[in-house]
């Protein structure tokens, strides 16, 4: 299937794709930096196969998706409010689930914030929670904007992420694999990766804002992550606790309430890296299926 275009009040395109199943409950899939909504394929296919309506969708300028005009000035907000703005139009009423890795994932949780009720369940994937500005530690984009915009391509920017996303024994055992998601990544302009860029460097991103919300706007929630995925396995637990803090205090407030207490579980992918859905594909199909049909 080719991918399907929304224009946005502003004039800017959305490159989408949604498979509709009759019937079949809509699962959102919302990818990371430099990965293009191609690079959900596989993971696409197992939860068609299962049932599921899937709706994939491209960063602002990543694949087919246009680049705002002013790079510097999109934030988690204005694109969760792009990313509403194309469910609107397809009259999707529930997303069943929202599955996010890395910036599709912190998108995922300033959505469910956002839109109360829309969102069944949320499963977020590998992600930072907030920029390096509110974290105080080093800020790693700014070197890959400028070192993509000098270069005046993606070319070094694709290479130096399959490297930092991938183990080296993976990409080896994975020659294949590795040159699918390279031509998937290659889609991304480089205005494209300026702008999300900007979004995760913003003083506005900061999950600690969203994340006590979700237990108010969602059903239940997951998080994942790659067991190789450098400090995250550990960073999220934080993440982890704000949300399951929504949670509880939202079935403590009287007269309000889950009718059963919410767990917000944490599973780490073994031997999995940045984009797990990707180098721990198996693992990360059984415990997002099964945490589906819940």
């Amino acid at each position: 299937m080719s991918s399907q275009k929304h224009t946005l009040a502003d004039g800017r395109v959305v490159s989408y794709q949604f498979s509709r199943v009759p019937s079949g409950p809509v699962v959102l899939l919302s990818n990371s930096l430099a990965a293009p909504f191609r690079s959900w394929d596989k993971v696409a296919s197992v939860l068609e196969n299962k049932g599921y309506s899937v709706l994939r969708y491209d960063q602002p300028g990543h694949g087919e998706t246009s680049a705002p005009s002013d790079v510097d000035t999109t934030t988690f907000e204005s694109m969760a409010d792009d990313v509403l703005a194309l469910v609107r139009s397809l009259k999707i009423a529930k997303i069943h689930a929202w599955i996010g890795v890395s910036m599709g994932a912190a998108k995922g949780v300033v959505f469910a914030a956002k839109n109360p009720g829309l969102v069944g369940k949320l499963v977020v994937c590998d992600t930072i929670s907030s920029s390096p500005v509110v974290a105080g530690t080093t800020d790693v984009f700014e070197p890959r904007i400028q070192k993509a915009r000098s270069d005046g391509s993606m070319d070094a920017m694709v290479e130096a992420t399959l490297a930092r996303w991938f183990s080296e024994d993976w990409r080896n055992k994975n020659p294949s694999e590795v040159r699918r998601m390279r031509e998937i990544m290659m889609t991304t302009q480089v205005d494209g990766f300026v702008t999300c860029c900007r979004a995760l460097q913003s003083d506005t991103f900061d999950l600690s804002k969203s994340a006590p919300k979700v237990g108010t706007s969602v059903n239940s929630a997951l998080l994942v992550v790659g067991e190789l995925d450098a400090n995250l396995p550990e960073d999220m637990k934080t993440l982890q606790k704000q949300i399951q803090r929504g949670f509880d205090d939202d079935s403590a407030s009287s007269g309000k309430g889950k009718s059963v207490a919410v767990n917000v579980e944490l599973k780490v992918i073994k031997d999995a890296g940045h984009v797990s859905y990707v180098d721990g594909f198996d693992q990360f199909c059984d415990i997002v299926t099964k945490y589906l049909a819940s």
